[in-house]
């Protein structure tokens, strides 16, 4: 879209650090550019226009959005989560497609214009990675060229989701067919005719002794006979159109067998390889809501029209502090999530990756979306009671961050993970603290000092000499 040079020293590159923008290739540099341009001349002026036509036709894509799909994939701003291996990918790494992530974040629906929107992206690299040629030639190759929209069903009402293996619905085997029951929650509503394919998650095998492999994925057509939408579910009072979030009743549904995705009881095989990058891209998303709405905050703070006790809003010794903050915490997340990406990035390069990436994107997942939702929280402080009403967009962006918060599994879940792989490592730990003990004996030792430091070294409290033992 541009055939100038980028100017690093200026938005949204001047955001990055130093190590950041050594890793980006000229060709990305390009790409950021091309999407920066594209959001600030294409979305943001065009956020009310999206509203109204969507209020006039709550469960179709919108005219405009529409139109701006077809304008980004003329421009080659199209597809481009795509990794690399796979065919038609525009070759981002990682790091390089969360700098266009934060910049389609700005506007919730800015993602769509260029196909690079959830659950789409997670959908088409699952589709990508795992199903055979015949599936990717129905299913995968119109996905790419955005000829109709898919859905993600996995979450139940009826058991804690967030641990897959409780994931009930059933799935019977009947001749070359696979028939399908029970209720599932979430999933974009099929009320929507352009979501047409649904990944469905269910239990083919309840009683094998391996809980892991007694789960399939499937592709169930949305038009398939018994698979019927109950009601969209409202996510904190909005429904959350044109996309939504149903509320499904599968009554035998029938789908040939050739529907499975890499075979039976392959599902959770098949869902962590989806979710990996796609928890990136949440975060990085939610970082351009984040300063979107730090930016509506500068606004407010310096607008001559409000200026309560006769000072300007941003002239208050505790605003200014807000605003300090914020932009710090913003500053921060960025190097989280990069740090996340480029972990990515590099996970073939040593044999622990797998374990630092999972480390990383959950440390990611964490912390950004709870920390975005209080700098939104602090953005709608300072507009007072305006910014708890549709006066500002900022209401529907601390909703969208909270929401994120529970999106590919709850914090606890993560939390859990994380603590877990933690608490393995007290035996390195301990190991270390034991040879400190040893080396500070050797020390009194060589300077002839007798029992009576113990008091003075109140570190030594943990009863290292006991702790020796068990090693």
């Amino acid at each position: 879209m541009t055939s100038s040079s980028p100017d690093l020293t200026s938005p949204p590159f001047n955001r990055y650090p130093s190590w950041t923008l050594s890793k980006l290739r000229p060709s990305a540099i390009t790409t950021i550019q091309s999407v920066h341009t594209w959001i600030e001349t294409k979305c943001i002026p065009a956020q009310s226009i999206m509203k109204v036509q969507i209020a006039q036709n709550r469960w179709a894509m919108p005219p405009l959005m529409r139109q701006l799909r077809s304008e980004a994939k003329q421009l080659g701003l199209w597809n481009l989560f795509l990794p690399a291996e796979f065919p038609g990918s525009p070759g981002l790494t990682n790091l390089e497609y969360a700098c266009c992530a934060e910049l389609m974040g700005r506007v919730y629906w800015a993602a769509q214009t260029m196909n690079c929107h959830a659950p789409e992206t997670g959908n088409i690299e699952l589709l990508a990675k795992y199903c055979n040629d015949e599936q990717k030639e129905k299913w995968l190759v119109p996905l790419l060229n955005g000829e109709f929209a898919s859905a993600y069903s996995m979450t139940e009402p009826d058991v804690a989701s967030s641990d897959a293996t409780n994931i009930s619905i059933q799935i019977r085997r009947e001749g070359d067919q696979y028939v399908i029951n029970g209720r599932k929650l979430f999933g974009n509503a099929k009320w929507n005719p352009e979501v047409q394919l649904y990944i469905l998650m269910g239990c083919t095998d309840p009683t094998n002794p391996d809980i892991r492999q007694r789960h399939s994925m499937l592709l169930v057509p949305s038009d398939t006979p018994g698979f019927l939408m109950r009601q969209n579910l409202s996510i904190m009072g909005y429904d959350c159109a044109p996309e939504g979030h149903g509320e499904y009743i599968y009554e035998n549904v029938r789908v040939p067998i050739s529907n499975v995705i890499l075979g039976e009881g392959r599902a959770f095989e098949i869902a962590q390889g989806r979710l990996g990058p796609g928890r990136i891209h949440h975060c990085m998303r939610l970082l351009g809501q984040g300063e979107l709405a730090y930016e509506l905050a500068l606004m407010r703070a310096t607008d001559s029209r409000k200026q309560p006790r006769g000072k300007l809003i941003g002239e208050f010794d505790s605003n200014i502090e807000r605003i300090a903050q914020m932009r710090l915490e913003l500053d921060a997340l960025r190097l989280l999530v990069f740090n996340a990406a480029d972990t990515l990035d590099s996970r073939t390069l040593d044999g622990k990756s797998t374990k630092k990436g999972r480390y990383v994107i959950a440390q990611s997942k964490i912390l950004v979306p709870s920390a975005v939702a209080r700098i939104i929280d602090e953005c709608m402080q300072l507009y007072g009671g305006q910014g708890l009403t549709q006066y500002t967009p900022l209401p529907e962006m601390w909703t969208y961050a909270r929401f994120v918060r529970l999106a590919d599994g709850p914090d606890a879940a993560h939390r859990h993970q994380v603590g877990r792989d933690q608490i393995k490592t007290a035996g390195d730990v301990l190991a270390r603290h034991v040879k400190y003990y040893e080396i500070a004996q050797e020390l009194k030792e060589r300077f002839g000092l007798g029992d009576e430091l113990a008091d003075d070294c109140s570190w030594e409290y943990i009863n290292l000499a006991g702790a020796r033992a068990k090693l």
